[in-house]
């Protein structure tokens, strides 16, 4: 898992531990906050891929559901 995450991965991990996350089901998941799609897809992407954040719940493919920390992702926001 690359932990190199920028000041900016950092806060949209810190809106996910707040509970304003979404998660696309989708191999590349798109992250919306409050609603809004995130400026920043490819980190968003990034931290997916890394295991520091995941979808939960179901729905259809493409559709956003909540979004949690994994606990590798609660421990970097920890150390942050």
């Amino acid at each position: 898992m690359d932990t190199d995450v920028t000041h900016r991965g950092i806060a949209m991990l810190r809106a996910v531990a707040a509970g304003r996350g979404r998660l696309t089901r989708s191999c590349e998941p798109d992250l919306f906050v409050d609603g809004l799609p995130c400026c920043d897809q490819f980190t968003a992407h990034a931290l997916a891929h890394a295991g520091l954040l995941r979808a939960i719940g179901s729905g259809p493919a493409g559709s956003p559901v909540p979004a949690e920390l994994t606990p590798e992702g609660e421990a970097l926001l920890a150390a942050a």
